[in-house]
């Protein structure tokens, strides 16, 4: 019995590699980064304006009269996440009103969810705005430019 016939990755057909596989080429074709950053953004800036804290007997509460503009910018930025992951034709637009809803959440949301959700929205809409599709016309092996090849 030889080796010669037998795959060097045995497993490579099981299902956790095929799922794997599939989510990787899935997590390529759109900005992935930038919607798991704008999703990360929702999350201190909705929770802190409902913030209770009990040390003992204090309480200290976080919320402000702004509690409602928290949490519609914190679900605009849920939404705008699933539209980045779902339609990344719309990336420039959601990008741009991530940032800007980022900005927005430092007065209206305890500094933005105290800096954390303006940095992650700020920094996801960023990533929006500079990512773009990868060009499949363009053969392996090549830079796309035009002229010779480097080795010729």
């Amino acid at each position: 019995m030889t080796s010669a016939g037998a795959s060097a990755h045995p497993y490579s057909d099981s299902g956790f590699a095929r799922t794997r596989r599939d989510f990787r080429a899935w997590r390529r074709t759109r900005p992935f980064w930038a919607g798991l950053l704008v999703l990360l953004a929702a999350g201190p800036i909705i929770y802190f304006p409902y913030f209770n804290l009990s040390l003992g007997g204090l309480s200290v509460a976080m919320s402000t009269t702004a509690g409602a503009g928290s949490l519609v910018i914190g679900l605009t930025l849920i939404v705008l996440a699933g539209l980045l992951w779902s339609q990344p034709v719309i990336r420039f637009f959601a990008g741009c009103v991530a940032i800007f809803l980022g900005v927005l959440s430092l007065p209206i949301s305890n500094f933005g969810g105290f800096f954390f959700g303006t940095l992650f929205a700020a920094t996801g809409g960023l990533l929006a705005l500079a990512w773009g599709p990868v060009d499949e016309d363009i053969p392996a092996g090549t830079d796309g430019s035009e002229g010779e090849p480097e080795n010729a």
